[in-house]
């Protein structure tokens, strides 16, 4: 009979097991619903006008809810611990706990095991379940999309739906359906062979089968035959057309089908993480060796391009025994129209060359793009199924500490946690996404940052510190801005010894004459300097002053008389330290002064409580003499 602690332990692992798993049952669907209705309302233009039946709507809702869960898992588990944790707090049931001698990481042991298993739910459901969800996702929203794509061309970035096409559409006219400042690229016939278009303005139409969509394109160019050849070659490797109107035929599907999942089996959200390690190694080869490929030509083309010479210049040359030319001096006795046609050619070959590189730098743009968002899927598998923890710890802490069960203060909390981590997150993403950042350093960003908090929170509410408790709070912002107390002194029905009204009514002289002597000898409607404010030591003689009034107040605070406890409520509570240097040490009062906003900070705020401060005394004259009168009127003397 050693064990009954052991069992007592064991059936409170259970009842907290069984409290949290049935909060979280109810935040996990609060939290899925939240996100599917935060992708719907972004893919909600692709639904619009798309005649679709209700079999391919609950195809989109049941795909989102896999591909979203293990994102609403981890917040799920914040609100659930906080409510948890709220909860026994409220209800005194981790007061009971913690005074049966059970500390509070003991009470979150069997959950801390509970929410390690779910990230590892989460880990195989993100690697096993999720990425063919995503696949199948993905294609039935590029179905969505090619149901009716001229309706969904955006303005100000590129379209690249269209199978062989890119269309760039600076600004689009609802009203009259116009497109201005058009771009199209035309990769349909490979990119050695690109046909780039640009026309001031277009319209787009459907044919009547819905096979095709007609593009009108109004004032162009055209620039056709973008293949890398040899810059030796006398024929100019592009060219140029001018046009008023101009039609390109694009075939697209107008009518729903589902396409084959397979033309989604390369996105990095597809795949699981052997299949991401192989693209990762792949891709990066190829990027290697298109880069390369890319410069070799760039060299030869441009840096160590040769200048073909024809045979009749060949043969002047020989005769004359010129082993080099001059340019310049060639240039310089050419008529002004082999000037003009020289100018001329040159700067139709910078155009080509600066369109050609342009398009070679968007294709290394986009492949580099790629590589980095298959790292990225790569690493949040394992970010998001920690999260699951570290989320854990954040939560039950704060419900220890803040006390409070329910939907209120949990919700509020999780909302700001999850803003803040919402935002290194995304910044993390698109940073890393681009290129600007490592991509380990952009995917471990989020939980970077939240770590320590859940570190800081567990720590506090371990040592049961009252950080965010409503009257720290409201101590803090008193302080902070200066906000005066009122006092409370209440009528008492027991009174064991009366006050001695005599020594009091000494006491209130007293108050009333170094009320006075205090405030006209320190200066206090004065601007204070620097040298006051940072380096003041204590004030002793206002330590000694409020203490004194605070025993007085005590001791009248046990009077029968009614006008005498009214009166005392009118007493100021005092700061006798707010107008002292902020810090004891020395060395923080210099660094306080020296780091901005904090010295300027400071600085008003001990202006303030010297002004509340003259208040103060006024009021302790005015009221110790009143009172000093009401023990006369009262005969209490």
């Amino acid at each position: 009979m050693k064990f009954p602690e052991f069992h007592i332990i064991k059936k409170l692992d259970l009842f907290i097991i069984k409290t949290f798993a049935t909060n979280l049952m109810g935040t996990f669907f609060i939290c899925l619903f939240i996100f599917i209705m935060q992708l719907l309302w972004r893919w909600i233009d692709d639904f619009v006008d798309k005649g679709l039946d209700f079999y391919v709507l609950a195809q989109f809702f049941m795909l989102s809810s896999i591909t979203l869960v293990s994102q609403a898992l981890p917040f799920a588990i914040l609100l659930a611990s906080l409510m948890t944790f709220g909860n026994f707090g409220e209800k005194l049931e981790l007061l009971a706990m913690k005074a049966a001698g059970i500390p509070l990481l003991r009470i979150m042991t069997p959950l801390i095991i509970f929410c390690a298993m779910l990230g590892c739910i989460s880990f195989y459901f993100q690697n096993v379940i999720s990425p063919y969800a995503q696949m199948k996702l993905y294609t039935l929203m590029y179905s969505i999309k090619q149901t009716s794509p001229e309706s969904e061309i955006p303005q100000g970035t590129f379209y690249d739906r269209l199978e062989g096409y890119n269309i760039y559409v600076d600004k689009k006219n609802m009203d009259t359906g116009l497109l201005y400042d058009v771009v199209i690229y035309d990769t349909s016939g490979g990119f050695d062979n690109t046909n780039i278009l640009l026309a001031d303005s277009a319209t787009i139409n459907s044919t009547a089968d819905e096979k095709h969509m007609i593009l009108t394109m109004y004032s162009g160019e055209q620039f056709s035959n973008l293949q890398e050849q040899s810059i030796q070659k006398k024929n100019v490797p592009y060219r140029r057309e001018t046009f008023n109107r101009k039609d390109v035929i694009i075939e697209v599907d107008g009518g729903f089908e589902m396409k084959d999942v397979s033309i989604m089996k390369a996105n990095a959200d597809s795949k699981n993480m052997k299949e991401l390690e192989v693209s990762i190694d792949t891709l990066s080869h190829n990027n290697d060796s298109i880069a390369k490929h890319y410069w070799k030509n760039l060299k030869r083309t441009t840096y160590d391009a040769s200048i073909e010479l024809s045979h009749e210049d060949s043969v002047i040359m020989l005769k004359n025994n010129i082993s080099s030319m001059k340019l310049d001096s060639i240039y310089s006795i050419a008529t002004q129209k082999s000037k003009l046609v020289w100018k001329r050619a040159q700067l139709n070959k910078v155009k080509q060359m600066k369109v050609d590189y342009e398009i070679k730098h968007n294709i290394l743009h986009a492949r580099e793009k790629d590589l980095n968002k298959h790292k990225i899927s790569w690493w949040r598998k394992f970010t998001l199924s920690l999260g699951c923890l570290i989320f854990f710890f954040i939560g039950a802490p704060l419900g220890a500490i803040v006390r409070k069960g329910g939907l209120g203060y949990p919700v509020l909390i999780s909302v700001a946690t999850f803003i803040l981590y919402h935002i290194f997150d995304t910044a993390g993403y698109k940073m890393s996404r681009e290129g600007e950042w490592h991509v380990w350093f952009g995917a471990w960003l989020s939980t970077m940052v939240l770590s320590p908090l859940g570190i800081f929170f567990t720590f506090q509410s371990n040592k049961d510190s009252e950080i965010f408790n409503s009257d720290s709070i409201n101590r803090f912002f008193r302080m902070l801005f200066a906000i005066p107390e009122k006092r409370n002194v209440t009528l008492k029905e027991v009174i064991i010894d009366d006050p001695d009204y005599a020594k009091a009514k000494d006491v209130m002289l007293e108050l009333h004459n170094e009320a006075r002597g205090y405030r006209k000898r320190n200066k206090l409607k004065k601007i204070p300097s620097i040298k006051s404010v940072f380096f003041n030591e204590k004030d002793h003689t206002l330590d000694d002053f409020n203490e004194k009034m605070e025993n007085i107040i005590e001791e009248l605070g046990n009077s029968k008389n009614r006008k005498v406890v009214i009166m005392l409520n009118e007493f100021p509570i005092l700061s006798p330290h707010a107008t002292t240097s902020p810090f004891k040490r020395r060395s923080l009062n210099i660094l306080s002064l020296v780091l901005f906003p904090i010295g300027i900070i400071i600085y008003l705020r001990a202006l303030k409580f010297r002004r509340r401060l003259v208040k103060d005394l006024v009021k302790v004259e005015k009221n110790s003499k009143k009172l000093i009168e009401i023990f006369d009127k009262e005969k209490l003397v």
